[in-house]
């Protein structure tokens, strides 16, 4: 068994793939339209699905916004150095919700990105 996918439901579909692309660097690997079911899902991510976990964007079209939720926590991203990485993300006008630093109960250095429908991804060093 492995970790296919992760699905948000996002208000604006270009908007996110935009913010997943261009500021996580992520890629788009594919973006299928149901009409019948006047829905849009977009997959994302650093690789190839066939050996990768992804994140799949559901877009509804009749709805514009959606509530986070208390259940969900975040996404988890690996990156090579998390001050660098918070840098660039702000500098593209993404939204850093936690500046880089370390834990609060330790000393693991993280840092909290907010994308655009709210929902929370950190950033987290090499292991």
């Amino acid at each position: 068994m492995r970790l296919l996918h992760t699905m948000l439901r996002v208000g604006e579909l270009q908007r996110s793939i935009d913010f997943y692309t261009n500021i996580l660097g992520m890629k788009l690997l594919r973006k299928k339209d149901y009409p019948d079911g006047k829905f849009t899902l977009a997959f994302v991510g650093y690789g190839d699905e066939s050996d990768n976990s992804v994140i799949e964007l559901t877009h509804n079209w009749d709805t514009k916004k959606y509530d986070v939720g208390t259940g969900f926590g975040h996404l988890a991203i690996e990156v090579k150095d998390v001050y660098q990485a918070t840098n660039k993300i702000q500098q593209q006008g993404g939204k850093i919700i936690r500046e880089a630093g370390p834990m609060n109960a330790g000393n693991t250095i993280i840092a909290f990105v907010e994308d655009p429908d709210g929902y929370q991804i950190e950033l987290l060093g090499p292991k």
